[in-house]
């Protein structure tokens, strides 16, 4: 009777290590403590209003009339791929773009003359802060999906969505929990499938908002709202984090889990990593040697830590560069940056352009360069963006 009651004591102690293993592992999303950003702006006001400019809090919005970057005008709104008028063995392709007093639709009209299909759907999130474009999604009751033409800023135009087939009209492309994890603060997934695409619409939080970084602030706003009021608080830290006291490698973990392009398998659920803990934990570390050029979403965090300047100096991070509470400087205004460590005649290329060189280090040791991991294909032409290389060196 002794050793069963022992076994039983020991199994269940090995359970409960296990239940506790499995809930640190996958930590439960802190999103119900959220107070949201106007709730940042009565102590925070300057950072909080510059903040709200930035491509990071305006990399998804509600579709709007001023989230649309794209021309709702005539003969402004049509992507033609192959004129159905005169289509002969393959059918024609048209997108249209309309504002309708609802919403801002895309109808895709294909077929031959007088044998004409159209599907039509609403654009409900915009996806992107329109620096280089943006793309559109849908809601089909609680499943969301990406629609077919997205907006390209280099001219100002509409495209075929990046990776959707030249002369389809897909409606199908299922967003996934890790799509939105870069694009969104929150949304709740109905399932726990990574490659699923339901989700409780009226829960999606959309932008990079202040608590991603910092964490939920309820318990600091009723913090600081018990010491104006003069109640008595046990002494306690701010109940908010602060990036800034992170070590250096945690502090670029908080940008790698978007900023490191070719980490995208996930060891738990999106929207469970928490700031200022190891992105190991979270997602699949980086196996082998990275390419040597922007991959996918640029993989700025893989290139700018193979850098000698990001190996020989311990405190660099992306923040040496980056404010991220305000707008980016053009380009080659971060050769201050560079000019704070290095000296303007260690450059060899001061001998023949001399001090004009400290105007722009940036394209020279960083150079924009085109991607092949985010390519368009629209009506034959192919269309790829352009990404500034974070490996900083010395190039040919």
């Amino acid at each position: 009777m002794a050793a069963r009651m022992a076994l039983l004591v020991a199994l269940l102690a090995l359970l409960g290590a296990a239940l506790q293993t499995a809930t640190q592992a996958t930590p439960e999303p802190p999103h119900e403590k959220f107070a949201g950003d106007a709730a940042c702006l009565s102590c925070h006001r300057d950072q909080g209003t510059s903040y709200v400019h930035t491509a990071h809090h305006l990399t998804s919005q509600s579709a709007s009339k001023d989230s649309i970057l794209g021309s709702f005008q005539e003969r402004s709104n049509v992507l033609m791929i192959a004129d159905p008028a005169t289509a002969t063995d393959n059918p024609g392709l048209y997108f249209k773009m309309e504002a309708k007093p609802n919403g801002f639709y895309q109808t895709a009209v294909a077929g031959w003359p007088g044998q004409l299909k159209t599907r039509t759907e609403r654009m409900d999130v915009v996806i992107g802060s329109g620096v280089r474009g943006q793309s559109y999604l849908y809601w089909h009751g609680d499943r969301l999906y990406e629609l077919p033409v997205s907006y390209w800023s280099d001219g100002g135009r509409w495209i075929n969505s990046p990776g959707f087939k030249d002369g389809t009209m897909i409606f199908s492309r299922a967003v996934i929990p890790r799509c939105m994890e870069c694009h969104a603060t929150f949304v709740q997934a109905r399932s726990p499938d990574p490659l699923g695409n339901q989700y409780d619409p009226a829960s999606l939080v959309t932008g990079i908002a202040c608590e991603r970084c910092h964490g939920p602030g309820q318990a600091h706003i009723a913090l600081h709202q018990a010491k104006r009021n003069a109640t008595p608080v046990v002494s306690s830290p701010e109940a908010i984090l602060n990036p800034a006291k992170f070590s250096r490698d945690r502090q670029v973990d908080l940008c790698a889990l978007c900023h490191n392009g070719i980490r995208s398998e996930e060891l738990v659920p999106a929207f469970s990593y928490v700031p200022g803990k190891s992105l190991d934990s979270y997602l699949h570390p980086n196996e082998g040697d990275l390419a040597a050029h922007p991959n996918v979403h640029g993989n700025q965090v893989g290139l700018l830590e193979k850098s000698r300047c990001y190996l020989s100096s311990p405190n660099m991070s992306c923040s040496t560069c980056h404010d991220v509470h305000h707008a980016e400087r053009p380009a080659a205004a971060y050769s201050d940056r560079c000019l704070s460590c290095h000296r303007v005649e260690s450059c060899g290329m001061s001998k023949t352009m001399g001090n004009k060189v400290a105007e722009n280090c940036i394209d020279c040791h960083m150079p924009v360069e085109p991607t092949n991991a985010i390519i368009s294909e629209t009506a034959g032409q192919v269309i790829r963006p352009k990404m500034r290389n974070h490996w900083i060196k010395v190039y040919p």
